[in-house]
């Protein structure tokens, strides 16, 4: 286990860190502005890409193109969603997607207004629909932007400092301890399960903003006031 992480965090290492910048900056673009993100989480594009970080420059600059690829993607999800937002709903991938799904982006944009663009950053699914849905609804994008932004650069703080910090724990713990790798997995299982547990009681507290009303159209659309 060790060996197989040694030889993991080596090769993100030798990995020239501005094209490991760059591509996790295009994952992010991709994940938020079409539907990968139902299938591969931003989180794990950063975390993986952060793992070979390895001075403060690197940081920062992951940092900037984790943001920038987050905000970019998204505006571009804001922009089909204002263009072609009725077609891509009713396409055969929105389709398979579920107008339920639809339905509660509608519904959280609705309740939530703003707020509900900063939380979706953070939020499985929703991350990849409310771009979309805000479009649709007409919110003004300076709007949000502002609220997308603000929640891309809290997100790929914490994220590029959780991968980053954990390399360099378990380099250190690698010199000292045998079977650090086995520790590390460990440690990094305990992170995923706090993480877990943490979005659990984060979408419990939503919930009241999250469920749709059984008497709701199939389709609500979002109040004027609250996308404005």
């Amino acid at each position: 286990m060790t060996e197989l992480l040694d030889t993991l965090i080596a090769a993100l290492r030798d990995l020239d860190p501005v094209l490991r910048t760059i591509i996790a900056g295009i994952g992010m673009l991709l994940e938020t502005s079409v539907f990968i993100g139902l299938v591969v989480p931003g989180d794990t594009i950063a975390i993986v890409a952060s793992l070979g970080v390895s001075s403060p420059t690197e940081y920062g600059w992951l940092v900037f193109a984790l943001v920038c690829g987050a905000v970019a993607g998204e505006s571009i999800g804001f922009a089909l969603g204002r263009w072609v937002g009725p077609r891509l709903r009713t396409s055969r991938l929105g389709r398979r997607l579920g107008e339920r799904k639809w339905a509660l982006a509608d519904h959280y944009l609705g309740k939530r207004g703003g707020v509900a663009v900063f939380l979706s950053r953070f939020l499985p699914v929703l991350h990849s629909l409310i771009p979309l849905t805000a479009g649709m609804a007409g919110m003004r994008y300076r709007k949000f932007l502002a609220w997308t932004a603000s929640a891309s650069i809290i997100w790929a703080v914490i994220v590029v400092s959780l991968g980053a910090g954990a390399a360099a724990g378990y380099e250190q713990l690698a010199g000292r301890v045998k079977g650090a790798g086995f520790i590390f997995v460990g440690g990094a299982l305990l992170v995923v399960i706090v993480l877990w547990v943490l979005k659990r009681a984060f979408m419990k507290r939503e919930r009241a903003h999250l469920e749709l009303e059984p008497t709701a159209p199939a389709t609500p659309a979002p109040s004027v006031s609250a996308v404005d």
